[in-house]
């Protein structure tokens, strides 16, 4: 049986590229498995709240829920940077022969992640984005890693948070707002309760049966 996550991953798809994207609300643990996914499966790692516009962020840290109005080009932005690092991976002669990127989004609405999933385009337009277009879904195949959890171990991991403008009190609205990804293509649904080593196997053995 071949141990090596990357080989094979590699071998089961063709060595397709892949976008792989760590979704779930506030204090789930999106980082901690997106920074060890990045290292085992040897791909580049977007933290996606970085890349929210500054307006996104004073909003988020005087504790204003985004509107959809404010997550669309945050989201197309999301997925035209993404593809083309893949392209730039392919032209690299000396890269690794597995491409793609490990993205952490909420991802909480379904239409959010057909956007992330190439399939919508915004219909908000800012000045990153006036001039993309959404790349198609064909390029670059997504899967979700969902991370699930109970609300009372969100709030206290939240509570133990220091200097993140994502404030506790937010946590209802973020819960309010997600729509299961339970049941939609190429999403491997995690239990925040298990060990990152556990979470790990558990996707190595979801993308193994996913036909990309």
């Amino acid at each position: 049986m071949n141990s090596n996550p990357t080989e094979s991953r590699a071998n089961a798809h063709q060595k397709k590229p892949l976008l792989i994207i760590v979704m779930g609300v506030s204090g789930t643990g999106k980082t901690t498995l997106a920074t060890s996914l990045s290292k085992i499966y040897r791909l580049p790692y977007i933290e996606g709240d970085e890349m929210h516009p500054k307006a996104n962020i004073d909003k988020m840290s005087a504790g204003i829920p985004l509107t959809d109005a404010d997550r669309e080009p945050w989201l197309e932005l999301i997925r035209t940077k993404v593809v083309k690092m893949v392209e730039e991976q392919r032209k690299d002669k000396h890269e690794k022969e597995f491409h793609g990127v490990i993205v952490t989004c909420s991802a909480l609405k379904s239409y959010y992640r057909d956007m992330l999933r190439g399939r919508r385009k915004t219909t908000v337009k800012t000045e990153e984005t006036a001039n993309e277009e959404a790349p198609s879904p064909d390029t670059l195949p997504t899967v979700f890693t969902y991370l699930k959890g109970k609300k009372e171990v969100l709030l206290d991991r939240m509570a133990r948070r220091q200097n993140h403008y994502m404030k506790a009190n937010m946590l209802d609205s973020q819960l309010e707002t997600l729509e299961d990804p339970e049941g939609e293509e190429n999403v491997i649904v995690l239990s925040i309760e298990d060990s990152t080593e556990q979470q790990l196997e558990q996707v190595k053995e979801g993308l193994s049966k996913l036909e990309l």
